[in-house]
């Protein structure tokens, strides 16, 4: 058996075939809010949150005017957006609602609370915030023990709006 991966390595950027850039742009820009690093005219873009150089590139180099993978064939299943906490995946979940863009599920997975989309080309998207490590369910033997339940989007909204209701002494 070989040695386990260093705990410190960590996926560093997804990058994704589309057919229309300025369409795509407008997704994980316009609506996520990710910031726009580069552009190189219509063939691609790198964007990210907090300043790092990319977290996705988007390209038309193979696909431009292309369509979405059939069903049934192997390719990406999903590309997953890790938000700080529930409040902040609150937000995001406003800013699809406002924007009109339709929520393919939402999943309790225990360890976090998941919401499903997919981009403009059909990409899978997954926004999910983690809770608190003490917080993760384990069996009997004390390893992680993930569950996929309902999950109730009205919690989330609201810790959104409490986040953005705080007073001035409590942003400081």
């Amino acid at each position: 058996m070989s040695d386990a991966i260093h705990p410190g390595v960590r996926i560093g950027h997804v990058h994704l075939k589309v057919a229309d850039l300025d369409r795509a742009l407008w997704f994980y820009h316009e609506v996520l809010g990710f910031e726009i690093i580069q552009r190189f005219g219509n063939s691609a873009a790198f964007i990210s949150a907090g300043g790092y150089h990319h977290h996705i590139g988007l390209n038309t180099w193979e696909s431009e005017g292309g369509q979405p993978p059939a069903a049934g064939t192997t390719g990406l299943y999903h590309l997953a957006i890790v938000y700080p906490t529930r409040a902040e995946l609150g937000k995001a979940l406003q800013r699809l609602l406002n924007a009109g863009v339709p929520i393919h599920g939402a999943s309790d997975h225990g360890v976090s609370e998941a919401i499903y989309l997919a981009d403009p080309d059909s990409n899978g998207v997954e926004l999910y915030w983690d809770r608190p490590k003490e917080e993760w369910p384990l069996d009997a033997n004390g390893n992680i023990r993930m569950v996929t339940r309902p999950l109730d989007l009205r919690p989330i909204l609201s810790a959104a709006e409490e986040a953005s209701v705080a007073t001035p002494a409590q942003v400081q």
